[in-house]
């Protein structure tokens, strides 16, 4: 993947993250706040904890952090996969933010 690749794909993944936030504040009653500075996104929950997805340029990477811990994606051509065998980013972020909003939330691309 060059790296121009890697940003189309990775602006595609926040801001499907971004978007996410929005449809789920219009649905529910989860109240997030999102914020984007550069690659990065940052999403904080009533309860303040926080998520934050950043991207790793020169690793062709995207990063997630959240109370469970942290996690590296690549994409393999179809999706966003952990490196470590944890599973697709959008599953992992619904798993980590229904956990840190205390409630189901669904992200998808």
């Amino acid at each position: 993947m060059t790296d121009l690749e890697f940003m189309d794909r990775a602006e595609q993944l926040l801001l499907a993250v971004e978007q996410g936030c929005d449809r789920i504040n219009e649905a529910t009653e989860a109240d997030l706040d999102s914020q984007r500075s550069g690659g990065m996104v940052t999403i904080t929950f009533p309860n303040r904890s926080q998520i934050v997805i950043n991207l790793q340029k020169p690793l062709h990477e995207v990063w997630m952090a959240a109370q469970s811990g942290g996690y590296h994606f690549r994409f393999d051509g179809q999706q966003w996969m952990d490196t470590k065998g944890a599973g697709e980013f959008f599953a992992g972020l619904s798993r980590d933010a229904s956990l840190q909003a205390g409630q189901p939330l669904v992200f998808s691309r």
